[in-house]
């Protein structure tokens, strides 16, 4: 496979600051818009351009399928985790009330968590999805049409 210099240099140079904006919308979403959902897109956008420019083996030596989803699972139940503690807490689920030193903190940190779950969990299946599908077209390709 040819690489070309000029693509692996900007990449490099881009994939930081495609994860800082990442950061960026995962915490300042509670003011602006932004979110997990959004935050967890940007970061496998970050992934996958690695991909594209480097290859999906050199992706997979970074992010293991073994950590892709224990991320989706760890992100699942920060989610949910975070509903089944306001309920131990004697709330509704996902009302974080109680989290706080008053109702307004934390209905704050409780939104933040649920974000971080969400965004992990997001990030996790878009770049796995991704992996699936080049996996299956390198697959495609090798065979004789």
């Amino acid at each position: 496979m040819h690489h070309h210099l000029i693509l692996r240099v900007i990449a490099k140079l881009l994939l930081p600051f495609i994860l800082l904006f990442g950061l960026y919308v995962q915490w300042h979403g509670d003011y602006g818009p932004g979110g997990g959902f959004q935050a967890g897109v940007i970061f496998a956008v970050g992934f996958i351009l690695y991909a594209l420019v480097f290859g999906t083996e050199a992706l997979t030596r970074i992010v293991s399928q073994k950590a892709l989803i224990a991320g989706m699972s760890f992100g699942l139940l920060l989610y949910a985790g975070t509903g089944v503690a306001s309920m131990l807490l004697g709330l509704g689920y996902l009302d974080y009330s109680k989290f706080g030193s008053d109702p307004v903190h934390g209905q704050e940190w409780g939104i933040l968590i649920v974000e971080l779950g969400v965004g992990i969990a997001v990030a996790c299946a878009m770049t796995a999805i991704f992996i699936a599908f080049a996996h299956r077209e390198a697959d495609h390709n090798d065979k004789d049409w």
